[in-house]
């Protein structure tokens, strides 16, 4: 059954030069899937599934509408007679008369939906439950919903509501934007996508193929809008789908999966989005079974999870950074430490350490970093700069808002899943 066995002479692999290669390890413990992408033996990426994890990111229902919150402008909807949504105005979407669709935000939300009134839904985040509450209500268990539902593909992302095609609002360099829409519109049968940064250099014939794929998927799915009884239509992707869609401007060395389950039903998603990928999923078996996390054991990934949740990180240079987070933000402190280099060069590195951190750890919310103090004008703008080219690598919407007046960076970060901590403590619970 094995492609490989474990533990191999992992040092001796054969490396391609001058290019960097990705390897992405699956694995579960307890019900709960485990990815890690992992680059020069490097921690890159981590996503975990929590077996215990109600509403997933992504996931579409065919919901109902339970009352109007004026107070909030927003609508709380039943998702599946378990869950509960939260629907705020601004992304209400109805379709008109001619097909096309209104958006919400120009009147209350009580005047375009009722209670009861049928609707389908998105989840714009993940759930997880909240085992040591003693009294839950609709907003601490109201996960944020759309009606602007949108279909994840590898390059392409279809929004069947939206007419026109665009360009992925998280690339920022105007050179590539112009470049991507031209390659877009180049694109025969392909309406209402946007084109994400990973097909910079993808063939126009692999993006019409996606993009059919992604059509006929939204037809099937949309044939369930239908009837009074609310559920789950279809989940959001998975850890292994977001770490393969995240990393599709990457090179991919190996998908390394130590069940048959997950093996064939990610060579089932890369037959449709990444056939290229095919190959290189491989099945390994553990020579020892009692080894929780095993394959990530072996590959010595779990020391690098583990160091995720210390406050601080050890620069190359024996500078430093201290992550705090509190229930408003996440304070990050730079400091020098022994490090003898001038204080742009050590924010530099400390910026790319904090754009891997901050993508690890999965940060949301307020960020405010608080780097060695800069001489000049130009300085500060040099790592503003690399901020927002670091920002851009993020999976989830990373701004950068520059400089307050008291000299820290602040930065905002929209995640799309819980808290790595609370997924973690999900996972093993």
């Amino acid at each position: 059954m094995a492609d490989t066995q474990y533990p191999p002479p992992i040092n001796k692999r054969p490396k391609k030069k001058g290019r960097k290669t990705l390897d992405i390890l699956v694995d579960e413990l307890e019900g709960s899937l485990w990815v890690a992408s992992v680059e020069k033996h490097k921690l890159e990426g981590l996503e975990i599934d929590p077996a215990s994890e109600e509403v997933r990111w992504g996931s579409i229902y065919w919901a109902k509408v339970k009352h109007i919150e004026s107070s909030m402008d927003a609508a709380f909807v039943d998702l599946d007679g378990d869950n509960m949504g939260l629907l705020k105005n601004a992304d209400v979407r109805l379709q008109n008369a001619d097909g096309a669709y209104t958006k919400g935000g120009n009147v209350a939300i009580g005047k375009m939906l009722k209670p009861g009134q049928m609707i389908a839904v998105q989840a714009k985040s993940g759930y997880l439950p909240n085992l040591d509450a003693t009294e839950i209500t609709y907003e601490d268990k109201s996960v944020s919903v759309s009606m602007d539902i949108t279909l994840q593909g590898r390059h392409l992302i279809l929004a069947p509501m939206m007419s026109e095609n665009r360009i992925s609002s998280r690339i920022t360099d105007k050179k590539q934007r112009k470049q991507l829409m031209k390659m877009l519109n180049a694109v025969d049968n392909i309406n209402g996508c946007i084109l994400r940064a990973s097909a910079a250099n993808v063939q126009t014939g692999m993006l019409e193929r996606e993009g059919q794929i992604l059509k006929s998927m939204w037809e099937q799915i949309a044939a369930f809008f239908t009837g009074s009884d609310v559920g789950l239509i279809v989940d959001g992707p998975n850890a292994v789908q977001r770490s393969l869609g995240d990393n599709a401007h990457k090179t991919i060395n190996r998908i390394e999966i130590i069940t048959m389950d997950r093996f064939q039903e990610v060579e089932e998603w890369c037959e449709i989005f990444a056939p290229d990928l095919v190959t290189k999923i491989k099945p390994v078996e553990l020579l020892d079974h009692n080894i929780e996390l095993g394959l990530f054991d072996i590959r010595d990934v779990l020391d690098d999870v583990e160091y995720l949740f210390q406050p601080y990180v050890i620069l190359k240079n024996t500078g430093n950074i201290i992550i705090q987070e509190t229930a408003a933000l996440t304070a990050i402190d730079v400091n020098r430490g022994g490090d003898k280099r001038s204080n742009l060069n050590i924010n530099l590195e400390a910026a790319i350490e904090i754009g891997r951190q901050v993508r690890l750890r999965n940060l949301g919310g307020i960020i405010m970093v608080d780097f060695l103090k800069m001489e000049n004008k130009k300085e500060k703008e040099s790592l503003i700069s690399a901020l927002k080219d670091i920002a851009a690598l993020d999976p989830c919407t990373l701004q950068v808002h520059g400089l307050t007046a008291l000299g820290l960076v602040e930065l905002t970060r929209k995640r799309r899943t819980p808290a790595l901590q609370d997924r973690f403590d999900s996972a093993l619970d």
